[in-house]
């Protein structure tokens, strides 16, 4: 199965503590991302910062791209207001990419005491947020904040959040573990119950609610707070996702997001999903590295894959054995990444 990948480094990834971007940096990474294989890179939120706002300018005129298509990001139109009325709607066209990456609320507790509004408010401002960028010629992935909390707290209404993407126009549907409280089963039965639910894959679990287009992406979008954010994602894919985002070591709020540098070779070499080519995947180790150099960041040695000491051996029983055998003492051969 192929796997859509969306890397979040440049935005999400800067939000972790200690990694600091130029504009210069975040374009380098973005033509190294493009040619690793990345489908979608995600550029910035316009309007957040002067940086982001500097990137998308930029990225016009100075990223020449071969495969990946950058991203803008941004959030559904306030309440009360008419998406075309809204500034931050605005700066996601002025952006000019030909994704915008919109995120909306699914807890219901969010809607209430975060937005301050009505439950039946914020699907409008779901619905009709798409709807305008769709109308204003973008291909819009919607990221569904806090999914998971918002489906323990209220299935139906999380599942309604998302069928109203769907109706606005939503290619992708990604589901966020937002606070990375999950652990794997709850990522598998939520999941399991939106593909029977809002996308039909069950005729008789629809409800009545048909999805306007039958080619709908599911994604994944974890972080790493409870040490699952790897896992969540893995098993979100087994669970019928197709388009995973994460970032390049891991870099994100708090504890981090879902570590590229594992899930790419996770789902490639343990679960034969195509993600990239397999002469990139050669190629991880240097990717980790670039992008760790330029946040200025040490490289950490204990990172599975892609660290200095993931093929290393002390031991004098794991010495003698690997010089026999290689795989004596090795889950894959280190020359794969």
């Amino acid at each position: 199965m192929k796997i859509q990948l969306y890397d979040t480094t440049l935005r999400d990834g800067t939000q972790g503590e200690g990694v600091s971007l130029s504009c210069d940096d975040k374009l380098k990474i973005a033509r190294r991302l493009d040619e690793f294989g990345a489908e979608y890179i995600e550029g910035g939120w316009p309007g957040s910062n002067p940086k982001d706002m500097e990137f998308f300018q930029r990225a016009q005129s100075e990223l020449k791209l071969k495969q990946a298509k950058v991203a803008a990001f941004g959030s559904t139109c306030r309440a009360e207001m008419d998406p075309a009325d809204d500034p931050q709607i605005q700066l996601l066209i002025e952006a000019n990419t030909p994704v915008v990456t919109l995120f909306g609320k699914t807890w219901d507790l969010h809607v209430t005491e975060v937005l301050r509004t009505n439950l039946a408010e914020n699907l409008r401002m779901v619905r009709e947020s798409v709807r305008f960028l769709k109308e204003n010629g973008r291909e819009v992935v919607y990221d569904a904040e806090h999914f998971f909390d918002g489906y323990k707290a209220n299935p139906e209404y999380a599942l309604e959040t998302l069928r109203a993407a769907i109706i606005g126009g939503a290619g992708t549907v990604v589901l966020c573990d937002t606070n990375g409280g999950c652990m794997p089963w709850e990522i598998a039965e939520a999941v399991q119950a939106v593909r029977r639910e809002v996308l039909g894959d069950d005729e008789s679990g629809t409800n009545g609610h048909r999805p306007p287009a039958a080619d709908v992406l599911l994604g994944i979008h974890t972080h790493n707070d409870s040490e699952t954010g790897v896992a969540n994602t893995l098993e979100a894919v087994r669970q019928g996702c197709t388009h995973v985002q994460g970032t390049i070591n891991g870099y994100g709020e708090r504890c981090g997001n879902a570590n590229l540098m594992s899930v790419i070779p996770d789902l490639q070499l343990k679960m034969g999903h195509q993600v990239v080519r397999p002469e990139k995947l050669k190629q991880l180790v240097d990717l980790s590295r670039y992008v760790s150099e330029l946040a200025n960041l040490m490289p950490d040695t204990h990172q599975p894959f892609v660290g200095g000491s993931a093929f290393a051996h002390k031991g004098g029983t794991h010495v003698n054995a690997v010089v026999k055998h290689s795989m004596s003492y090795q889950h894959v051969d280190p020359e794969l990444v």
